[in-house]
């Protein structure tokens, strides 16, 4: 029998002063069987780094085809292509070929600085991608606020994140390794 998606729900409300993006967003996370509580936390906190009524979470973990998250035009163009991890060059290629932006989020410090060190060179090319990473203890921080019901107010500014629940506050602030069009 195979096992389920364990759903969680957030409201979150997002000021992102960097972009001028104000909203409350209500949120519906389905965590994968073999998905942490840390991966799923860094999918919400691309959300609300990208904010915005289109973006949405895609299958997946389950799917080979899709991001994490992705942002649709109106006429079904992918305008926003999120990753999590550290996708083999051959995916990233096709994103960037399939996307307007794509956004590679790597957390898990330590082997994400191998891959990097092992993938940038390639990556240097594609004008359409950013690379950013959280470090560990970001992450440690921000799985703190993972319940089956949060309740989270985020505030950008000035590339700082600031997380808050009930009973939890942290900042955070993504490494670029690499922005797009540079």
């Amino acid at each position: 029998m195979a096992l389920k998606s364990t759903i969680f729900k957030a409201e979150l409300n997002v000021a992102d002063m960097d972009r001028q993006v104000y909203g409350d967003f209500t949120l519906t996370l389905a965590r994968h069987p073999s998905e942490t509580d840390a991966r799923m936390m860094v999918r919400l906190l691309c959300f609300a780094l990208h904010a915005d009524t289109r973006l949405e979470f895609t299958r997946g973990l389950s799917t080979d085809d899709e991001p994490d998250l992705w942002q649709r035009s109106l006429s079904d163009e992918i305008e926003l292509w999120i990753e999590l991890g550290q996708p083999e060059e051959k995916r990233i290629r096709k994103a960037c070929g399939r996307a307007r932006q794509v956004l590679i989020c790597t957390f898990q410090s330590r082997s994400a600085r191998v891959w990097w060190q092992q993938q940038a060179d390639a990556l240097q090319r594609y004008d359409n991608l950013t690379v950013v990473n959280i470090d560990d203890s970001a992450v440690d921080a921000l799985t703190g606020l993972a319940t089956r019901n949060m309740q989270i107010q985020c505030t950008i500014q000035d590339s700082e994140v600031l997380l808050s629940s009930d009973d939890h506050s942290l900042t955070i602030r993504p490494q670029n390794w690499k922005l797009a069009g540079t």
